[in-house]
């Protein structure tokens, strides 16, 4: 077996956790179909294929427009199960034993789905898995940032009966034009409610908005960052903070983040001590999910043996998970690289 067949199958093999994940980014085409028969919703796409054909973009607006076409198939609390339930089904086939799910509430109470039946819908499915499977999981409210402050303080309002099933709060949707001091005061409330926060932040904005997410927003950990290597300041601070990075490589490559996977920064990342983790963003449209992110990293950036093992190990460390948990992973992970 070769290096690169080997280090690949080792990835197939060992846990996984999964810390960037929009459920409504998983939405595969034949069950968009599917639901949308089912809801007497029209598609303004007559086939599967042709839907499949308009899974091709080149960047985050044409996606996010399509993105939120799909939302609009998801009206009843089976339909986020069943959205939830096939993600999860896909990934424990991959070895994921943690998932870490962001879920976009304004891009369905816009269209007048409650927010009770989106979060009973997709915390069933959760719950399942975990009986099932024993996989793990924190649920995370994302705030949509091309929406008003005062659109995520009602969100919020709508979330607190739920609180309990809400891990932590994130924020995301388009990024330019949209920086993180936007949201400062529903963040603030939302850190004094105990939630966790993370924030999109470098995927396609300045690395000034990464110093806001930092600053203002406080966040715990970063998702994407790639932009944050143009700052030496702001790589010492996130190094210093041991922030974790939520890094999505198929996704930066297709929204054109990075124009050939050789040129991915993830072993920059790692080499300058930042806690790059991998993960798969909205693997429907961005062409793979777990596995597939980490062939493409093993094929195209030639990371070793060692840079494989420290995103593994970065994953685990930088979830939310119980410590015991954490610990368990970290030792069938051990086990695995030392054969």
């Amino acid at each position: 077996m070769t290096n690169t067949a080997s280090l690949i199958a080792l990835s197939k093999a060992m846990p996984k956790t999964e810390l960037h994940l929009h459920i409504e980014g998983t939405f595969e085409p034949e069950q968009m179909f599917s639901i949308a028969q089912r809801n007497q919703v029209t598609l303004k796409y007559a086939t599967v294929e042709e839907l499949k054909a308009a899974y091709q973009f080149t960047n985050l607006q044409d996606f996010l427009d399509l993105y939120y076409q799909g939302m609009s198939v998801l009206i009843k609390e089976a339909d986020f199960y069943d959205l939830t339930m096939a993600y999860l089904q896909k990934v424990h086939s991959e070895n994921v034993v943690h998932v870490e799910i962001f879920f976009d509430p304004q891009g369905h109470t816009e269209r007048g789905v409650p927010f009770d039946v989106q979060i009973k819908g997709i915390r069933q499915a959760l719950e399942d898995a975990k009986q099932k499977w024993g996989m793990t999981y924190q649920l995370i409210m994302s705030f949509l940032r091309h929406l008003s402050e005062e659109s995520a303080f009602e969100t919020l309002e709508a979330a607190k009966p739920f609180l309990d099933w809400i891990d932590g709060v994130g924020l995301d949707s388009s990024e330019v034009g949209h920086p993180p001091e936007k949201f400062a005061k529903v963040f603030s409330v939302c850190r004094d409610l105990g939630l966790k926060i993370t924030a999109h932040a470098g995927e396609e904005g300045p690395p000034e908005y990464v110093w806001q997410a930092l600053d203002l927003i406080k966040v715990q950990r970063i998702d994407h960052g790639n932009r944050a290597l143009e700052d030496d300041d702001l790589v010492a601070e996130i190094a210093r903070q041991q922030l974790t990075l939520t890094v999505c490589p198929l996704s930066n490559l297709k929204l054109c983040v990075v124009n050939d996977m050789v040129d991915h920064p993830i072993r920059t990342m790692l080499k300058l001590g930042l806690k790059a983790t991998v993960n798969s963003d909205d693997p429907a449209y961005f062409g793979g999910y777990m596995n597939d992110n980490y062939q493409a990293l093993i094929e195209r950036t030639q990371i070793n043996k060692q840079e494989l093992y420290q995103l593994a190990r970065n994953g685990i460390e930088g979830s939310w998970m119980e410590t015991a948990i954490k610990k368990q992973h970290l030792q069938q992970l051990d086990i695995l690289f030392d054969n």
